[in-house]
């Protein structure tokens, strides 16, 4: 959710947002991928569509099978779990959970849950699989304006950082320095995702896909944030 490739270290960034990964072997990079819009709502129904950005259009795809809906019919067992504002849609017809406000209170607090929450009882699901299945995981991931929400105290390493959802009390630096924090953040989910995936790997055969739907201004051409029509957006 709203990460953007230039600021990965796995693309070239000069900083250190993928550490973890970094060190995951047979990881898989895709540097050159676009998103199918610039906002949550229209972006993910895309995403899940089949028909591509160029002949998106959200009517459209209301009336047709996503692809959760075509896994499903096909005999998949499908699950949505969700830490972000739903699925728009995409899961409306499989099983599918909102973990945002769970009683979990090592990793949720009055503004919601880190990440972290998705992988909770993940290991014993995977324990219990019965046949082919396909969850997806929303994450909160570096959704703005309040970017120091989105990740523990410990992933504060570039500082200093912006602490207030009003961008223009900061500057670009500070806001910046706080969407980075929670790519190393997102970074240490994905790891530890794929070190649970590992650790059961005698009995399920698995595969992790990570894709953000859209990504972030952090100041170019004066913009911040995302939902800029997709003509004059800017690349990242």
């Amino acid at each position: 959710e709203t990460a953007r490739a230039d600021h990965f270290s796995l693309n070239g960034y000069g900083r250190e947002t993928n550490p973890e990964l970094a060190k995951t072997p047979d990881l898989l990079n895709f540097d050159n991928v676009w998103s199918c819009g610039t906002e949550t709502a229209v972006s993910l129904p895309c995403m899940f569509s089949g028909m591509g950005r160029a002949n998106f259009a959200r009517e459209k795809a209301e009336r047709k099978e996503g692809l959760l809906d075509i896994l499903l019919r096909a005999g998949l067992a499908v699950s949505w779990r969700d830490n972000q504002s739903g699925c728009k849609g995409v899961c409306d017809r499989v099983p599918n959970e909102n973990v945002h406000n769970a009683n979990l209170p090592e990793v949720c607090g009055p503004d919601g849950c880190f990440d972290d929450v998705l992988l909770n009882g993940l290991s014993a699901q995977l324990e219990n699989l019965q046949r082919d299945s396909v969850l997806v995981l929303h994450m909160m991931g570096s959704h703005g304006p309040a970017y120091y929400k989105r990740y523990p105290n410990r992933f504060e390493v570039f500082l200093p950082v912006c602490q207030t959802s009003q961008l223009d009390r900061c500057s670009q630096q500070e806001i910046i320095n706080a969407f980075v924090n929670t790519l190393r953040y997102t970074d240490s989910v994905l790891a530890r995702l794929v070190k649970i995936l590992r650790e059961h790997a005698d009995r399920v055969d698995s595969a992790m896909i990570y894709v953000s739907d859209h990504g972030e201004s952090l100041g170019e051409h004066n913009l911040y944030l995302h939902g800029t029509p997709y003509l004059i957006a800017p690349d990242a």
